[in-house]
């Protein structure tokens, strides 16, 4: 029997230790680093349990950060000096994320396209819709479809722009890049860029990375059993260069398949090629992570990024967080199209939120332009449809230490959509609309 039965969180909270939580962080740390052995991960677990054990007396509740101390000794005693600098690297953004989420620091600023947010604020504030006080009065007063047409007339105007962006560059690009993190609407938005160059003569052909996953037992999970597939290492990124890079050349390259029900990939599948006058299309949340597309000329690349940059104050006088838009719109889309329950999404959404803070969101000003997908209608339709839901996570997570993050997100958007009014219908949204990927009922085949 172990000595260490509880450990204690950062913020006071005493929860069991669980040494596959260790297990998992090594992992993790590893699989950052090119590293796949999980046997290795589990016997390191192993050591820093025996070591922290070696150290304290029967019921010691160690809090994280010795936890986190003894992990580093292991890693760097036992010859992983690589995997220990990647943990201590993590385990320090992760400190500066708490004191720059408190204090709103420097470190936060940068990784936020103020010139775009900018852009997006003067427009809601001239069409008078910059508060949940003014859409509801517009909603009252039977205005909804026209809040409607000018904010999907808005997204439109910012595609037709990147469309053109292209077009300018076409004689020299290889390939397009469609990046953002989760649910900002790169599907739908890749679809009608490619409508609009099509019409331009300009050909395209698609590049599926999710092909590129390793297999599902190679992927970093925790302890309920939730696998990360955030992170940019989930997907094979030196295979990815290297057939971006003889694409590019001309060169014929065999796409992987990956069997989603199985968990598993078999190389050397599908022959792909492009033509002189194609252009390769990628939908990823991770085309502007660096060794996604390094060595590869910057010419040839174009970089889009999307994110839903609505600049409205909620009835408390507080921003509408951007993530909390792509949670919602998360969980709607997955319980249509891939069957999976939106309590889950919000149990899995730290994955999320922890790798596009890390790895998407820092490379957003690397873009050549930037596309906000954000309607300030939309949460009206989210009220209507997991407003309720949100009221029992709140009573479900509350007091529980093991889903503090859960309880701290639905708690928070519980009470942002109750300052918003509801609406059930939403026939006034367009078939083609960038919501319609997470709402349904959209003209287009995802």
């Amino acid at each position: 029997m172990s000595k260490i039965k509880e450990v204690i969180k950062r913020n006071g909270n005493i929860v069991p230790f669980n040494p596959e939580r260790i297990m998992n962080a090594i992992y993790r740390s590893a699989v950052s680093v090119g590293g796949r052995d999980k046997e290795t991960a589990k016997d390191l677990a192993d050591k820093v349990v025996v070591e922290m054990e070696n150290r304290v007396q029967e019921g010691f509740k160690p809090n994280i950060e010795e936890v986190q101390d003894v992990v580093e000794k292991v890693l760097i005693e036992n010859g992983h000096a690589t995997v220990a600098k990647e943990y201590i690297l993590y385990r320090q953004e992760r400190k500066e994320n708490r004191e720059s989420n408190a204090d709103q620091g420097s470190r936060t600023a940068v990784k936020i396209p103020w010139e775009k947010i900018w852009h997006v604020y003067d427009w809601t504030v001239e069409k008078d819709l910059n508060t949940f006080e003014k859409i509801n009065k517009e909603i009252d007063n039977g205005n909804f479809a026209d809040v409607v047409k000018v904010s999907e007339a808005r997204y439109e105007n910012d595609v037709d722009i990147a469309a053109e962006l292209i077009l300018q560059r076409a004689d020299k690009l290889k390939m397009v890049f469609i990046s953002g993190p989760s649910s900002s609407g790169k599907t739908t938005t890749t679809i009608k860029i490619e409508q609009r160059l099509k019409q331009k003569g300009l050909s395209f052909v698609t590049l599926n990375v999710d092909h590129y996953f390793f297999d599902l037992e190679l992927h970093p999970k925790d302890e309920f059993g939730d696998y990360d597939f955030e992170t940019p290492q989930a997907l094979d990124l030196p295979l990815i260069n290297d057939h971006l890079k003889k694409l590019g050349a001309g060169e014929e390259v065999l796409i992987p398949h990956y069997d989603f029900k199985k968990g598993l990939r078999t190389l050397n599948q599908t022959p792909v090629q492009i033509k002189d006058n194609e252009i390769i299309l990628i939908d990823s949340l991770h085309g502007l992570y660096p060794q996604f597309s390094e060595g590869i000329d910057e010419e040839v690349k174009f970089k889009l990024y999307l994110e839903p940059l609505v600049q409205i104050k909620d009835a408390d006088n507080k921003f509408v967080q951007w993530t909390d838009i792509r949670l919602m719109r998360r969980m709607l889309r997955d319980s249509v199209q891939r069957a999976y329950d939106p309590q889950q999404t919000l149990e899995h959404w730290h994955y999320v939120r922890a790798s596009e803070l890390r790895h998407i969101i820092p490379y957003s000003n690397n873009a050549d332009f930037i596309i906000s997908s954000g309607m300030p209608y939309e949460l009206s339709l989210y009220r209507s449809l997991l407003f309720d839901k949100f009221g029992e996570w709140v009573k479900m997570f509350k007091d529980n230490p093991l889903k503090e993050d859960a309880f701290v997100r639905a708690e928070r958007t519980y009470k942002m959509l109750k300052g918003i009014r509801p609406i059930e219908d939403n026939s006034a949204v367009p078939k083609d609309s960038v919501l319609r990927e997470f709402i349904g009922g959209s003209e287009f085949e995802y």
